[in-house]
């Protein structure tokens, strides 16, 4: 099948290796000028991996969007709606997306399939992939679980028959709505968890995994989701490679914030958490993680008073 892989970050490259890997034919489009598009094309390879020959690379995206029957997106969710926007201009016919990022979008607390069909009009074409699995991991042939999700259940298992291998068991997505809240929330938690690393305070992740889970299941159900898609791969499975990987970004911004150490590098729980704010606000839900998240990155509240305090809030029912 011809794919095509539209970013080429970290996310990306893997995604057109994967592609490959499983015996797609396969092109792998970047920005003009990209400074990471440059060094592929010098290299074959970045810091996560190396490219085989197959996998062509472009900076011409009306070429690479004509030739593909499945196009994966792969770039800063913040970025998806001018992006899309270009896309727009395009012939998309017959076109199916896969939206592999987790996020939400600053200002409005859409989800991305909103986002990306208010621009497109791709509606039933689109799916997310999200779940667990770090890069180093899997080019090192480590296996792992993911999700593929969709508005129609016929385009998931498409997806799925198409992606699927012995290096990535995917499962249906039945919840599209819970399964991109549940995606994009995990990046919270892991600044958080991060930045319990960083206070010297690790013993308290399991408190947060599960006091997090609960708080964005209620959140999912508000919004119309089910509450248990939160503890599926989308979210809590993908809490070991968030929450404590050295390779998640979030928690290393999260623990370097705290050490006060420089961080470079795309951590998309920053924008989440002022997403999930506007969001708690619009749904009346309270979420004391997010919150506590928001004030310490976006207020620079003293991170260790406010971990202490969420911590130690007033005595309730754990099933509050």
């Amino acid at each position: 099948m011809k794919i095509t892989v539209l970013g080429c970050g970290r996310w990306g490259t893997f995604h057109a290796w994967y592609a490959d890997h499983i015996g797609h034919d396969v092109v792998l489009w970047g920005r003009p000028g990209s400074a990471h598009l440059a060094q592929l094309c010098t290299a074959h390879k970045n810091e996560y991996l190396e490219l085989p020959a197959s996998v062509r690379l472009t900076d011409d995206l009306a070429t690479a969007v004509a030739r593909a029957e499945v196009i994966v997106i792969s770039i800063g969710s913040q970025q998806l709606r001018g992006f899309a926007r270009q896309l727009a201009a395009l012939d998309l016919t017959d076109k199916r997306f896969v939206l592999a990022m987790k996020g939400l979008e600053i200002g409005t607390g859409k989800r991305l399939s909103m986002v990306f069909d208010e621009e497109t009009g791709a509606g039933s074409r689109t799916a997310v992939w999200v779940g667990p699995g770090h890069v180093q991991d899997f080019v090192r042939g480590i296996p792992n679980c993911m999700v593929i999700a969709a508005k129609e259940l016929p385009l998931t298992k498409q997806l799925v028959e198409t992606f699927g291998s012995p290096l990535i068991r995917f499962y249906y997505g039945e919840d599209l709505l819970g399964t991109e809240i549940g995606a994009a929330a995990k990046n919270v938690i892991g600044l958080a968890a991060g930045m319990l690393d960083g206070l010297g305070y690790g013993s308290l992740k399991g408190a947060l995994m599960a006091r997090g889970t609960r708080e964005l299941s209620r959140l999912i159900e508000r919004m119309g989701g089910d509450k248990m898609t939160v503890y599926g791969l989308s979210h809590l499975g993908d809490y070991e490679a968030t929450l404590f990987s050295p390779h998640s970004n979030n928690r290393r911004f999260g623990e370097d914030l705290i050490t006060g150490q420089p961080f470079d590098k795309l951590a998309e729980g920053v924008y989440t958490a002022e997403a999930l704010r506007d969001l708690s606000q619009q749904y009346q839900v309270e979420l004391p993680i997010c919150q506590t998240v928001y004030e310490i990155v976006h207020d620079h509240r003293d991170p260790r008073a406010q971990l202490t305090q969420l911590f130690l809030r007033s005595t309730k029912s754990e099933k509050a």
